[in-house]
């Protein structure tokens, strides 16, 4: 009998183990989809999602930004002298995330090259002796933010400088950097330099710098570099994104050569006679331009330290004011025959003194018997009791009104920083002896420029042009600002200003000073000026000058105006001390501008009677 058939052999596996196993590939192939998914959307969030943001970071760790500079524009003088001027220098930076000691490679004079290792302490030394910054202050920058991709070592090294840290750069230190920068030289040193002003570590800080900055500073640009995980600038990688743009030239008026000599016959002088400080101006009659504005103490913005007192680092010829004493009287004789109320040969008594209802007194410089002068003689006696007898004649509400029309009772058409706002006040505010001290240059503020300006209108037939330092700002593409107006007020009649130009002829060729002021083969009207102090206290006037001289040749046709002064003198407290001066300035003027001598005699005029 045959046994029963086997039911569970070797021929085939139970449902519930083929069911595990296909569990466990369908598991196995969950987890393997699973992770592919993850995968592919991370990667999608990285390439997709977070591109921008993370190509951004990355560009961020690479990207190194400079900033490129626009060179600052020139001011130049007249005859294109460069008065201030731009130069070339350079920042040295680091970067300390990637400061590491080095070895670089050094070539010695005959040509042999060497490998030398130094330590990060050793390149900074090397740089400090190369440009003479501080080593500590470099050790300082890459120790603070050790992390950092950008660090200053030293600023403004100049190009021999920048050449040799280069050279080591270029030997094996890739984590020293540099830009280029623009830096400020006044290549005449104290030339014009108190008009100029000067540029500090904030910027410009005084004069024409500050001014006229709106024509000189340069735009800045912008330019990137990427920069490998060694921390070396990859080549060709450099982007322009922002081109720099140079400043516009300031072209001054100042004749630089005469400007010179100015300056230094005015600093002689002062020395000379122990004075406080000195200005000279020269102007151009028929246009108004300044020729030259001299200061004494000068200023050399090339080291600004040398100026001890900061009150001299602007130019006192605009902005110290001061009362201008007897020039003035030229000034309130056009009024008088302006007006009709008197004429080159109006007579008046002139008594050493005068003393007024109100128990003010005036009196003339030195005590002299009762005179019998005209007009004339007053102005070339310089007496202020004559000119107070004359200029009565007319009202103070009058005489305050020519002032306007002289253009005293406001900063002058060139707005240079710290001109005063004005020294007129209305003439309802003078009192009684006021009203009589303004004829003669007493309770009036004027500056050297005002001054100059007086005379300038003068000798220009009554028409007084407005008063001009710049000539214009000339644009990188050519175009010009800053032309100064050449709109003119009529302060007086042609007739009036050309009759007190006559009149203080006799100054100079009958006057006390004429063997100081006269200038052979010319025909030279002036005007001196002894003015007293006013005390700090207000208490009166001490015993401090300021003296001067104002004037114009040739009187037949003026072509130019000098006028110096000289604040408180210690030796000669009178004008003496300023013709002198005023000789010797405009005999350069005559002489650099080739000015004709005179040819026509001048006219007589009684001057006593």
């Amino acid at each position: 009998m045959n046994p029963a058939p086997r039911t569970g052999g070797r021929r085939g596996r139970p449902h519930s183990e083929l069911r595990s196993r296909r569990l466990r590939a369908t598991l196995a192939m969950a987890v393997v989809i699973a992770l592919v998914g993850v995968f592919v959307v991370r990667l999608a969030d990285i390439q997709i999602v977070q591109a921008s943001e993370l190509n951004a970071q990355s560009l961020n760790k690479r990207e190194i930004r400079q900033v490129t500079y626009g060179d600052r524009g020139d001011i130049v003088s007249s005859d294109g002298t460069v008065l201030a001027g731009s130069v070339t220098r350079y920042n040295i930076t680091a970067a300390p995330a990637f400061a590491e000691d080095v070895t670089v490679t050094e070539t010695a004079a005959d040509g042999t090259t060497s490998k030398q290792p130094l330590t990060v302490e050793q390149v900074l030394a090397r740089v400090a002796d190369i440009t003479g910054g501080d080593e500590a202050a470099m050790q300082k920058s890459i120790s603070d933010d050790p992390e950092a991709n950008f660090a200053y070592l030293v600023k403004g090294v100049d190009v021999d400088a920048f050449r040799a840290v280069r050279d080591l750069k270029n030997s094996g230190v890739s984590w020293l950097y540099y830009e280029r920068q623009s830096a400020r030289s006044y290549p005449n040193g104290s030339v014009a330099g108190n008009l100029t002003g000067f540029i500090g570590t904030d910027g410009p800080q005084a004069g024409l710098e500050l001014s006229a900055d709106q024509c000189l500073a340069g735009t800045d640009g912008l330019q990137t570099y990427e920069r490998g995980a060694d921390g070396v600038q990859l080549p060709g990688s450099t982007v322009t994104t922002q081109e720099a743009a140079p400043g516009g030239t300031l072209s001054l008026t100042i004749d630089s050569d005469l400007q010179y000599m100015a300056q230094q016959a005015v600093a002689e002088q002062a020395q000379a006679i122990g004075a406080e400080s000195a200005t000279a101006v020269v102007q151009e009659v028929k246009t108004g331009k300044l020729l030259a504005v001299a200061d004494w103490p000068a200023v050399d913005p090339n080291d600004v330290n040398l100026t001890k007192d900061v009150a001299d680092l602007g130019s006192k010829a605009f902005t110290s004011s001061y009362e201008p004493g007897s020039t003035f009287k030229a000034m309130t004789a056009a009024m008088l025959l302006d007006s009709g109320k008197a004429a080159p040969t109006s007579r008046v008594t002139v008594p050493y003194s005068r003393t007024f209802p109100w128990g003010g007194e005036i009196h003339d410089a030195t005590f002299h018997p009762t005179e019998q002068l005209t007009l004339t003689g007053v102005l070339r006696d310089s007496s202020n009791v004559g000119i107070s007898l004359l200029g009565q004649n007319l009202s103070a509400e009058q005489r305050h009104d020519y002032m306007v029309k002289f253009g005293l009772n406001e900063p002058t058409a060139v707005g240079f920083l710290g001109e005063p706002t004005s020294g007129v006040r209305p003439a309802s505010d003078w009192d009684q002896q006021t009203s009589i001290n303004t004829m003669f240059g007493q309770g009036v503020q004027t500056t050297a420029v005002h001054v100059a300006g007086i005379f300038q209108t003068l000798g220009n037939h009554g028409l007084r042009l407005p008063t001009s330092l710049v000539e214009g700002c000339t644009a990188p593409d050519g175009t010009v600002t800053m032309a100064p107006s050449t709109e003119g007020v009529q302060a007086v009649s042609p007739a009036a200003a050309d009759s007190t130009v006559n009149m203080i002829e006799k100054v100079v060729s009958d006057g006390d000073l004429k063997d100081v002021l006269t200038i052979p083969g010319y025909r030279v009207g002036a005007k001196t000026g002894t003015a007293e102090v006013a005390k700090s206290d207000g208490t009166g006037y001490g015993s401090d000058r300021i003296v001067s001289v104002a004037g114009l040749a040739p009187a037949e046709d003026p072509q130019y105006v000098v006028v110096v002064t000289f604040t408180k003198p210690s030796t000669i407290k009178t004008s003496a001390a300023a013709a002198p001066t005023f000789n010797k300035i405009m005999s350069q003027v005559l002489e650099m501008y080739r000015v004709p001598p005179s040819t026509e005699p001048a006219p007589v005029i009684p001057q006593t009677w």
